[in-house]
This record gives C-alpha cells, structure tokens and sequence, in this order.
C-alpha cells in the first residue's frame, strides 16, 4: 500500500487506459474481472464520451490534457503536412500551442507528476516529473528532469512494446506487455512517494491488446481469452492501490479520475480512402511507383492523410493545388455525398462525414483537414497511398471508435462529454 503525509491542499489523480470502451469496461466491471473498477462504478458516475477527430492518442490524448481542439493546441494526427508542401512530418510535444493541465498548474506553485502520458515527447520541463509516453523515441529525451533517467534505466523502464513484432509473435507481445507493465509500477513506486499535487499514470497496454487480440476479448474459447482477462485484472489491482491510497489522504474520491482516449471495436474491413479518391477521379499520381503524397499528378482535387483527414488540394494551400477557393464547398459536399452512400458487402461503411468547422475552431483551425471521415464500427479508415483497393486487412484485429471512450468521476458531469472537456474539470478541483 502506498504511504504519504497528509497534506491539507487539493489532490487530484487521473488514471488513464488507452483505448478501453464505455462498454468494456463497464462488462468486465460487471463479470468481476476488475471488483475495483466495480466499486468505482457503484459508487460514483461511469460516463460516455466522445474522443477527438479523428480518433487517435495523438489528437485525443492532446485535446485532454490541453481542454481544447486541434485547432488551438495545433496537433491535427501523427502526421502533418510540412508548410506550402506535400511531404510528411511527425508533430512532437514542441508543436503543441496550448499549456497542458501540468503546465497551468505549475504557474500556480502546483507539483505534477505524470507517468506514460502519450504525445508529450520530447519531455518539456514541467513542476514537478513528467514521462513521456508513445512515440517517444529515447528515454533520455522522454524523461524530465533528466535526474531520474538512472533509475528508469535501472528498473528497465521501457516507453511501449515493440509493436511491429508484437502484431506477427502473439507469444512475444504477452512478453512485451508484461515486461513494460512491470517497469511501469516500479516507476509508480518510485514516484508515488514524492510531493505532488497532480498525479497521473496511464497504461498503454490496453490498446496494443486491443489492436492486436481484439478477437480473444470477443471469444471466450480463443487461446488467449484467459490472458487477456488476466492483463485486465493486472491493470484493476494497479487503479485498486492507487484509489485507495489516494481515499485514505482526501477522505473521498473527490479528485480521482479515470478515463480512456478513444473506445475500440473489431475490424471488418479497412477503407484506404485514397484509392477510393482515385478511383472516383479526385486523385490521380505521376507514376504507379506511388512512394508519398508528393507524386500527385496535376488535376488532382482531394486526397487523404492517415488515417481519415481528406484535404482539397486549394490553390493557396498546396504548390500544386488546382481547386479555386470559391469551387470548396461545392466539392466538400460531392464528396461527402458519394461517401455517404459507400457499402461493402452490402453494409454502410461510413457513419459520418464531418467538415472542418464542425471539428475546430481556433487560430489554427485552417491547418486541418477539408473532412473526416468517420467510419460505421468495424471499419477502419486508412489513408496509404499504396494501396490500390479501395477495401482490404493486415495483422490488425481492432481499431478506434469515437464515442465510447469513458470517463469516470465520484459526481455527475452531464450526459454529453467530450475528452477535451476533462481538463477543465480537473483545474476547477484545484480552485
């Protein structure tokens, strides 16, 4: 059991579990995997919520701990357009415009300490520790301050799993799973004991699961249904100490959080919507040799970024763009339409075409895509432009759904919450 002194000023502790459903883990609150998560759930309020667009950690994970939308905090996928080009960057921590909950806190005197927090890499200075959590590339550069780099070492901290290896050797992923939880809880161990005011631990593992095993969670004869329980009864023991050393300083749950970034459900099919866009003439590439976005060839009108942002290739926006500002609307539109009534074995494939001004707002909300697409559950929005089907799979077994994430909180927050709202929530504890 964790121990620590009293300390009269507000607390707050937030448990993350990346990519776990409203339903999840209200069903296996309810079958007794996780009695903890059960408790919680009884005696306090499990809400569904509504992760960012596109639903991915990157933007997600950004939009809470910023309270805000891509088109304030600048983080819009994985990947970005470099300015005035076609080539693709990966955004880090340092394209991030708006201040984490962390740093508003530590402009107040408040100490944070934050474990395995997804797209804070490279580590940026903070009040207190911060650990950075996927993608980060090294420790060194994913660890502040840098003080505490021995120590991780020495436990054998790993960032996340090997995730390429992972989705072929199922046998290797438990490894990998296992292995990383366990530098996790030791860095849990080490950190917990230290002053703060703010405390934060998110486990990654759960989506990794889910990516690559969704299928043993769904069918209780797979092979590794068992373990994939026994992964979930590992996480509920880690949110049992942390919940009630936490009730034992304050007193209640006031201030306990838990939530997830996105929900997840098994794949049907994937939806490379770039062979969509040329196979309905909005797309068009010099060559077959199809090595990025910079090999579009003149009269193209549309063509997608990973994994469902389509962007109208605008004459102010991009070196080669054809499309008049005036001819946006009108071709947003035709696209959504045809979208709209996209099928696949005589299934709806997307559930809903949003535009950019429905997403975002903010200084920086014309750096983000024309569209989104958000696909019906089970299937899965790519934007490869090698792929020349429109529809097809990999290793993958699940993928992220928009509106189940969870969030729970000892009261009430209302019936129609969006991750970017939690922010706010847990500033007003420390008012």
């Amino acid at each position: 059991m964790f121990r620590f002194k009293k300390r009269k000023r507000s607390r707050v502790l937030v448990i993350g579990l990346d990519g776990v459903p409203y339903g999840m883990i209200a069903d296996l609150a309810g079958r007794g995997v996780m009695p903890a998560m059960a408790r919680l759930i009884a005696s306090g309020r499990l809400h569904k919520m509504k992760a960012s667009l596109p639903e991915i950690s990157a933007v997600s994970w950004s939009n809470f701990m910023t309270g805000r939308n891509p088109g304030t905090h600048g983080i819009f996928g994985f990947t970005d357009f470099k300015p005035g080009s076609y080539e693709v960057r990966y955004p880090n921590s340092l394209d991030l415009r708006a201040p984490a909950i962390w740093d508003t806190l530590g402009g107040k005197g408040r100490r944070s300490i934050v474990i395995n927090q997804p797209s804070t890499y490279p580590a940026r200075p903070i009040n207190g520790v911060l650990i950075s959590g996927f993608v980060a590339i090294e420790l060194a550069k994913a660890v502040h301050p840098l003080s505490y780099r021995a120590a991780l070492e020495k436990m054998d901290y790993r960032v996340d799993i090997d995730t390429l290896k992972s989705r072929e050797d199922h046998e290797f992923l438990w490894r990998e799973l296992t292995g990383t939880m366990a530098g996790h809880e030791k860095a849990l161990d080490l950190l917990w004991g230290e002053p703060w005011d703010y405390f934060e631990f998110v486990i990654t593992g759960t989506d990794r699961l889910h990516h690559f095993l969704w299928s043993a969670y769904a069918d209780a004869s797979h092979p590794f249904h068992d373990r994939f329980l026994e992964y979930y009864r590992r996480a509920d023991r880690v949110i049992e100490r942390l919940a009630t050393s936490f009730r034992k300083e304050s007193g209640s749950d006031a201030g306990l959080y838990l939530l997830s970034d996105h929900g997840f459900t098994g794949i049907v099919a994937e939806v490379h919507l770039n062979a969509w866009l040329e196979q309905n003439g909005y797309l068009r590439f010099i060559d077959t040799s199809r090595r990025g976005l910079e090999d579009i060839a003149s009269g193209t009108r549309a063509f997608a970024l990973d994994p469902n942002r389509i962007y109208l290739n605008l004459k102010d926006r991009f070196p080669h763009g054809g499309v008049e500002a005036s001819e946006r609307a009108a071709l947003r539109e035709e696209i959504a339409g045809k979208l709209a009534g996209l099928t696949h074995d005589g299934r709806k494939v997307v559930k809903r075409v949003f535009r950019s001004e429905e997403v975002y707002s903010g200084p920086l909300a014309g750096k983000g895509p024309d569209l989104i697409v958000l696909g019906e559950p089970g299937f899965d929005m790519k934007g490869s432009v090698k792929r020349q089907e429109i529809f097809g799979r990999s290793a993958l077994q699940g993928m992220h759904t928009w509106d189940d994430a969870f969030f729970w909180a000892a009261a009430d927050h209302g019936p129609d919450l969006a991750i970017e709202d939690i922010a706010g929530i847990i500033l007003r504890h420390f008012a």
